[in-house]
């Protein structure tokens, strides 16, 4: 076993932990232990009021359906929700910003008493959830952080800068692997530039590849390094598509491309197809959400690694927080409070876990939909 994947595998060990044992696939459902609490809450974080019916009004604000992950959410709030004995409100905006803006308006009519809000844009919601706190209820930012807004109690998500992190040493480990001895021609890819967690991500990779950058081990030949010249509007696969077939054609007739830094894995295989089509070998390429697709490429020897982020336990976790807002209960934090350009939200994460071919039957042991694909 290769140092990386030991690391790897150690990874997936503690964010099991982390995951209260769950073995982090998703037919997890027990929610990550509360930290202990100090004496006094976390601003933010206290239950509106002293609590609110049980049967209320939860919204739930998703954005488009850009990953099986969103996809799988919708239906994971909608059972745990009405389990739990609330009454869902879970809607898509597939539509764009206008149609989410207008669905937490709805839901706020509704008489929500929490918005679980999926942003697609996080810093065009300011109106919304002005309204929302005024009508008493509790925000919390669902894995996207909402900015420029004081409106906003609560996230709880992934650890976004420890993904970037994770796929850029996974990026390294994949092309001394497959590769050899650098230096390696690279091109990078980051999210849509309306989620603010993209930035994270971008920011996370780029603290583990700018030293390499830097020192020529690295070397990008489209010059095209910067988070505005490498976001994906919309986390569109087309638009990685026609972006890396116009690198391909423009910098890669008489030199190979390496390595891809991608952010997820729908743009992965986007990049791959576009790699393909110029007749060149697959490149290592870092991808995340473990999403179907993705997983068989990775037991296939081609896409080189993803980030498995456990969206049962999170959706689990979410809710639980909802039961504890309606006892009127304060919510834990296990991290530091994050700025989102206006106040300091309290923060709830739950730590990413990166896999490859070596340790993916271990990763999705416990999974029904992925650990089959690990077999054979």
């Amino acid at each position: 076993m290769t140092k990386f994947a030991k690391a790897a595998v150690a990874l997936a060990a503690a964010g099991a932990l982390a995951l209260t044992g769950c073995g982090g696939g998703r037919a997890a459902e027990t929610p990550a232990p509360a930290p202990e609490q100090s004496g006094t809450a976390a601003p933010g974080t206290e239950a509106p009021s002293a609590g609110f019916p049980a049967d209320s009004v939860i919204g739930v604000a998703l954005p488009q359906k850009t990953s099986e992950n969103w996809v799988l959410a919708e239906g994971l709030f909608n059972e745990k929700l009405a389990e739990a004995g609330f009454t869902p409100m879970v809607q898509f905006a597939n539509g764009g910003v206008t149609e989410q803006q207008n669905q937490i308006q709805a839901m706020i009519e509704k008489g929500a008493k929490v918005l679980v809000v999926g942003s697609i844009d996080g810093s065009q919601l300011g109106t919304q959830l002005a309204t929302a706190r005024e009508n008493g209820a509790f925000v919390i930012a669902y894995e996207r952080l909402i900015t420029n807004t004081p409106d906003v109690d609560f996230k709880v998500g992934f650890d976004a800068y420890q993904v970037g992190a994770l796929q850029g040493e996974s990026l390294l480990a994949g092309l001394a692997a497959r590769k050899g001895d650098g230096p390696y021609n690279i091109e990078l890819i980051a999210g849509s530039p309306d989620d603010a967690s993209s930035k994270d991500f971008f920011d996370g990779a780029m603290s583990i590849l700018q030293p390499k950058l830097d020192d020529g081990s690295l070397t990008v030949p489209s010059g095209q390094i910067t988070f505005e010249q490498v976001g994906t509007q919309g986390w569109k696969a087309e638009n990685v598509q026609k972006r890396f077939d116009s690198l391909m054609s423009g910098f890669y007739q008489e030199i190979d491309l390496h390595g891809v830094l991608s952010p997820n894995d729908t743009l992965a295989r986007a990049a791959m197809a576009s790699v393909r089509a110029a007749g060149k070998d697959v490149p290592v390429l870092t991808g995340q959400d473990s999403e179907v697709e993705s997983v068989k490429s990775i037991m296939a020897g081609e896409q080189w690694s993803t980030i498995y982020k456990d969206t049962r336990t999170l959706v689990a976790q979410t809710v639980d927080f909802v039961k504890q807002l309606q006892q009127g209960q304060t919510l834990p934090t296990n991290a530091d409070p994050v700025n989102n350009g206006t106040i300091d939200v309290p923060v709830y994460l739950i730590p990413p876990v990166i896999v490859t071919k070596e340790n993916a039957a271990e990763a999705y042991a416990n999974d029904p939909n992925l650990g089959p694909l690990t077999k054979g």
